[in-house]
């Protein structure tokens, strides 16, 4: 089936790239997590970033606080495929360890690590071996003087203080890096992007910060997140929750899918459901979603339970189903196929859709 085009146009910027992912430039929006397990228990972090992976996740991050989870990363970075970025706060000697380990990037706010000769030896290392560094505001960590100076977290506040970061790199001739400048409000957090994407060229990396547990924070982070996709800001993103980190990887996708910037597995079409519903439509939904998680190719499934909306939405998608008394009605690719049994839905459309991606993935090979 056709899919449609985003009409959004980019905002344009330098490319940089995490390991092999490309981010800014003409490369398409990464989605990004962090692991929640202790850094220093390998087993687990691994497992957790295997789990990332399989989901779609572009980049991890991984939190090395001290010298012995620094030790720790070594061993994970050897274990996973996906880029991972190091995110370290204050002492430098811990960055200079896991880049002589092989991180892709480095969380650092250059300002927070001491002495010029800490920040030289981090950048210098950095450029010696290619490693970009992302700068990392945050409206719950903005420094002494600033929170002085506008008495409270604003947008122009963080925007001040990526520039101080900024700042310190121009002067060391350093370029390779992207920026966050993230707010617990969602306004804060589109104003501070706002401005600074008119300050900048380099990527900017997209989140609204602590956003809450997996409903209401994807809810804050598709509006904040949404309103500057629509306009062109965004390079690459995190969608912050206090859920499963592989959450935060689907809910990115769907912000993305949602607004036509980037497809990747099954983008579900459902009914909400009333009483005109010839089968379970919430719990058909709910079981092919969590059966078909591991289909990457970009399709659409329509899940209509009544024949007022299902066949208009079946004609559109790759696979609709529109719900009619006695056997409901499959179309694939525009086409009225057959009618499917009421009572054994799922298993005949989770086969009949994996042929299909298979056959949507043969076609553009």
């Amino acid at each position: 089936m056709a899919h449609h085009q985003s009409p959004i146009k980019r905002r344009q910027s330098k490319k940089i790239w995490v390991g092999d992912v490309p981010v800014g430039g003409d490369a398409p929006i990464s989605v990004q997590s962090m692991t929640n397990t202790r850094t220093v228990d390998v087993e687990a972090t691994v497992a957790q970033i295997r789990s990332l992976e399989k989901v779609g996740a572009d980049i991890v991050r991984v939190s090395v606080p001290t010298m012995e989870a620094a030790e720790a990363f070594r061993q994970i970075k050897q274990q996973v495929k996906v880029p991972l970025v190091a995110d370290i706060h204050f002492d430098y000697r811990i960055a200079l360890k896991v880049a002589e380990y092989g991180v892709d990037c480095l969380r650092i706010n250059p300002g927070n690590i001491g002495k010029e000769d800490r920040v030289r030896a981090v950048v210098d290392c950095a450029r010696d071996k290619n490693i970009p560094i992302r700068i990392g505001v945050n409206g719950g960590s903005l420094e002494k003087e600033l929170m002085q100076k506008y008495h409270e977290p604003t947008p122009e506040a963080l925007v001040e203080s990526a520039m101080r970061h900024v700042e310190i790199l121009d002067r060391l001739n350093f370029d390779n890096f992207k920026i966050s400048v993230k707010a617990s409000d969602v306004f804060m957090a589109v104003g501070a992007y706002r401005q600074l994407a008119t300050q900048i060229e380099q990527p900017l990396h997209l989140g609204i910060t602590e956003a809450g547990g997996f409903r209401s924070g994807a809810v804050k982070s598709a509006v904040g997140l949404g309103m500057l996709l629509a306009e062109g800001i965004g390079d690459t993103l995190r969608v912050s929750l206090a859920a499963d980190p592989v959450e935060e990887i689907k809910v990115g996708f769907d912000i993305l899918k949602s607004l036509g910037i980037r497809s990747r597995g099954i983008n579900f079409i459902a009914c909400p459901s009333c009483s005109r519903q010839e089968f379970d439509v919430i719990n058909t939904v709910n079981a092919l979603e969590e059966r078909l998680e591991d289909i990457i190719t970009p399709m659409d499934v329509s899940i209509v339970g009544c024949v007022v909306n299902g066949p208009g939405e079946a004609l559109a998608s790759d696979i609709g189903l529109a719900g009619a008394n006695g056997g409901s009605a499959l179309y694939e690719n525009g086409e009225r196929r057959e009618r499917l049994a009421n009572d054994t839905l799922v298993d005949t459309l989770e086969r009949r859709i994996r042929a299909r991606a298979e056959a949507i993935k043969v076609c553009k090979a």
